[in-house]
């Protein structure tokens, strides 16, 4: 190719990416991949470039999440795709939309053997093993179309990652698709609900008296319906960690994110009415076995296939959450506003929910009551596979909307928290964003905070130190294992910190850390603060 603008596939490919509104991609270029690269300018295509293809996906993922878009990704053949594949596999175990996309061998070169630079035995099938699917191409009418399918899916179906890989002489040949393929598809309409379904639901609910709804992931975009069903229902609400901020978690009604305690069990095995929505009720979040319920359970979910999966349902609707809310509030008589029956209820499971959290991790707790004294109500939080997350900021320190929690909460993967806040940041500029996490999980990606510093964004870290793996040091002690390999030795942080050009700083006061995080928020930039948890230890035994 020249340097010259030609229309070639990976423009195509780009075009149409735009018309759906993606304005971002993230992703490192590569030799082979550059012909996805040469267009961005044009489109008006900002380009991130993060220091490992895995910082890619989650920030793809964290920018995602704010956007409602599919995060696009976009690497290099061979080893830049393997790299990607386990933010592919958050993607998946988490039910969020990516798109990959990937340079491939040339038409009739693949599983040639003969020591190409990237070659692989086949990525196609390796990536098809992760995601939702993975497609090889064989024109640019096909590569268009794939983009498209991957659209249909993220908009009516289960948005899950897709692999699209261009074989490079595809790539970089003349386009061969018409200029109404460059044009997306219009938006279906979400799908309702069974009317007589949707009936029988009314009266289920209409004649609970101890109502609770459980809100997922599939409910995120319909936050105001969820909240004003659950007033007319009286009902408390608990969310799964993909569910958090559907209601804002400072509502009367809302219990927060909760399902791994005892307490929240309680609370939804004493409904008589369980009102499931767009939850696969996943046994991660389930760390006392599965639920129990004593009463009826109806189930909300896009797919049939999920109506009975993990919590077996009295009652199934196949629909849209957000489209069978509505249904349901069009349906039911009004509440009586009068009635604090449920919001008492909810604060009762609150108490009983804090005094658990507290006697499972004190110090966690202290730590955690301190970062939300210095949190912004409007703060997007990021968060990774840490106990100061799982077993503090989950549900200790409250978010007032969807997607404001940056997590996986099923693949459980470390090195995610602070490339998901960049990838959150990019795309919601005027919120603070303030990502809190482990020591331990932090090593994993600590190379993206050039990636922050380059994309000048203001962003907070906060560095939970335990002193390694304290969960998997846990584990050990519960088998009888001496500690092996789990007490790491640590670097000193703020001076890493300054190297790469943010500011860094040790808290060595306990009440010190929520000026500390304001001060850190209010000054811009990027930012880390040290944070040892035996601070909080400390003051415990005091």
């Amino acid at each position: 190719m020249t340097t010259e603008s030609a229309r070639n596939v990976g423009r195509d490919v780009l075009t149409v990416l735009r018309a759906y509104g993606v304005d971002t991609v993230f992703g490192i270029p590569g030799t082979h991949n550059l012909e996805f690269y040469r267009h961005l300018p044009e489109l008006g295509i900002h380009a991130v470039t993060t220091r490992h293809e895995q910082g890619a996906g989650y920030a793809a993922d964290g920018w995602s999440l704010q956007t409602g878009l599919p995060g696009v990704v976009v690497t290099t053949s061979g080893p830049g795709l393997l790299n990607a594949l386990s933010a592919a596999a958050t993607a998946h175990a988490e039910s969020r939309p990516m798109i990959i996309l990937t340079p491939g061998p040339p038409l009739g070169q693949e599983f040639a053997d003969i020591g190409a630079l990237h070659e692989t035995k086949d990525t196609r099938a390796a990536a098809d093993a992760v995601v939702q699917w993975a497609r090889r191409v064989e024109s640019g009418r096909e590569a268009v179309q794939a983009v498209h399918d991957a659209m249909d899916l993220f908009r009516a179906g289960r948005p899950r990652p897709v692999v699209i890989e261009v074989p490079l002489d595809v790539l970089e040949g003349e386009s061969d698709c018409p200029p109404e393929m460059l044009r997306p598809h219009s938006e279906p309409q979400p799908a309702a609900g069974d009317d007589e379904h949707v009936a029988r639901a009314v009266r289920l609910l209409t004649g609970a008296t101890r109502p609770v709804v459980l809100a997922g992931g599939g409910a995120v975009r319909s936050g105001a319906g969820v909240t004003a069903l659950a007033e007319r229902l009286g009902a408390p609400v608990v969310t799964t960690l993909n569910g958090r901020g559907v209601v804002p978690e400072s509502h009367p009604l809302a219990v927060g994110s909760t399902l791994r305690l005892k307490a929240a069990h309680a609370l939804v095995n004493d409904a008589d009415v369980l009102l499931v929505l767009g939850s696969k009720v996943g046994e991660a979040e389930l760390w006392w076995g599965p639920l129990q319920p004593s009463g009826q359970v109806i189930r909300v979910d896009l797919l049939s296939t999920q109506i009975h999966k993990n919590l077996p349902a009295h009652m199934g609707i196949v629909g849209d959450a957000g489209v069978v809310v509505e249904q349901l509030l069009q349906a039911l008589p009004d509440g009586d506003p009068s009635d604090t029956t449920g919001a008492r209820r909810a604060t009762v499971a609150r108490a009983e929910i804090d005094r658990e959290s507290r006697e499972w991790a004190p110090a966690t707790a202290a730590c955690c009551d301190a970062i939300a004294a210095g949190l912004p109500a409007d703060v997007i939080l990021g968060a990774d596979s840490s106990q100061i997350c799982y077993y503090g900021t989950a549900n200790m320190v409250p978010v007032e909307h969807p997607n404001s929690y940056l997590y996986m909460a099923t693949y459980a993967t470390l090195g995610y928290g602070l490339p998901a806040s960049i990838g959150a940041k990019v795309a919601s500029p005027h919120r603070p964003v303030v990502c809190v996490l482990g020591d331990g999980a932090l090593m994993f990606s600590v190379q993206e905070f050039m990636t922050a510093l380059e994309q000048h964004l203001d962003l907070v870290v906060v560095c939970v130190d335990n002193g390694g793996y304290r969960e998997i040091e846990e584990n050990e002690a519960d088998r009888g294992i001496p500690p092996i390999g789990v007490r790491l030795d640590q670097p000193d942080w703020p001076a890493l910190v300054t190297a790469f050009g943010g500011s860094g700083a040790s808290v060595r006061v306990a009440g010190d850390l929520p000026g500390a995080l304001r001060a850190a928020i209010d000054a811009g930039g990027v930012h880390l603060l040290h944070v040892p948890l035996s601070l909080f230890e400390t003051e415990e035994q005091g």
